[in-house]
């Protein structure tokens, strides 16, 4: 315990603040806010989302308005101007709220503008990052992560782990505008418990890759299309400590990236192929998410999404049931995707694999495809 920045008392350093229980120390006081905000909000006409609890929308003929809220943070968007004035006046009447106009920073996202779309980005996150390890200064690199170097177990652990969690779990939310970054992440969050000296070094060849990537951030443009589609990839076996793979995949809406995956599947894979499939059911569920969302806001386009797959073998299974024989050690609930791909809802094609968006997000890649895929998905 210290007492925070600027609040210091020279007269007594070894003190510290006594909250108020009233106001921070009951467990039930997020619980009570939301609830209270969510009661005030349904009385003034918005309607709660089933899929997003966060997520409120409001319908008056063709104007819509949708409000997200985070803890206290509220962002409110739509496409009547006096009616966005209205919803906030009455908002005021019941909190006490500031309207900071045009969202151009958000709990550490920053938005521009850039030719007819828009940028978010994280740069003076970034710039706090690289200061607090220390390498502002940092000679840039072109990828996150080495193709010919191997996570390995070094004995000798580094000498400040709490420094390498810290900035690992900063790294984490630099993903949210980063998917470029997710993958050597991922690896890196994978050793928390016990980081080595040859972990510290991983993180600083990432670090050094933000140092030459300020000015990236996840583009958004206008789109004439509102289908959904989505690339997905698996490595196998490509962890060397346990031999589990690692599923990745990119959700697009239009041309936009919406949603994207680096993890490592629970289960050792015996083939590439059940890899894939597996791989291929993590987007099956993620999909199925957002389509439930855009129905629910009126904003699906009703086609069919379409999954591209790098693997002939994983295209197959989601549509034959001939090769039950081959999957009967499958846990049951990657089998879902059949059912999804016999209704009608997915459609699975074959992608070869220099086209594959999704393998930024399952292993090292050479510098020129890492840059091909990464200006597909990144600003």
């Amino acid at each position: 315990m210290k007492q925070p920045p600027g609040y210091e008392d020279p007269m007594h350093p070894g003190h510290v603040c006594h909250l108020q229980r009233s106001l921070y120390g009951l467990k039930q006081a997020p619980r009570a806010w939301f609830k209270r905000l969510h009661d005030f909000l349904l009385s003034t006409g918005f309607a709660s989302s089933k899929t997003d609890v966060s997520l409120f929308h409001y319908t008056a003929g063709s104007a819509r308005v949708f409000l997200l809220v985070y803890v206290d943070d509220i962002i409110m968007l739509g496409n009547d101007a006096v009616l966005i004035d209205t919803l906030l006046k009455q908002l005021s009447t019941m909190f006490k709220i500031r309207d900071l106009g045009t969202p151009g920073f958000f709990l550490g996202i920053e938005t521009g503008k850039v030719n007819d779309g828009m940028l978010l980005s994280q740069h003076h996150y970034m710039g706090d990052i690289l200061t607090r390890a220390g390498m502002m200064d940092c000679k840039p690199l072109a990828t996150p992560a080495a193709v010919t170097q191997a996570v390995s177990l070094s004995a000798q652990p580094f000498e400040n782990p709490t420094q390498y969690r810290r900035i690992v779990g900063a790294l984490q939310y630099l993903t949210i505008t980063r998917p470029d970054l997710s993958y050597a992440v991922n690896r890196l969050c994978q050793f928390m418990h016990s980081p080595t000296e040859d972990h510290w070094s991983l993180l600083k060849r990432v670090l050094r890759y933000v140092k030459g990537t300020q000015d990236y951030g996840l583009r958004l443009s206008p789109s004439s299309s509102t289908d959904l589609h989505a690339f997905s990839d698996s490595d196998w076996a490509g962890c060397p400590v346990d031999r589990k793979s690692t599923s990745g995949y990119a959700v697009f809406l239009g041309s936009n990236l919406i949603s994207w995956l680096s993890r490592k599947q629970r289960t050792v894979a015996r083939s590439s192929t059940e890899a894939e499939y597996k791989a291929l059911a993590d987007v099956s569920t993620e999909v199925t998410w957002v389509v439930s969302l855009l129905r629910e806001l009126g904003l699906h386009s009703g086609q069919p999404s379409t999954f591209w797959c790098d693997n002939l073998g994983a295209t197959y299974l989601c549509a034959n049931p001939v090769f039950h024989a081959r999957t009967k050690h499958v846990e049951i609930y990657y089998h879902f995707v059949r059912d999804k791909v016999a209704s009608g809802d997915f459609i699975v094609n074959f992608v070869s694999t220099k086209d594959q968006l999704a393998d930024i997000f399952t292993k090292p890649l050479p510098g020129p495809r890492f840059q091909t895929s990464q200006l597909r998905i990144v600003y």
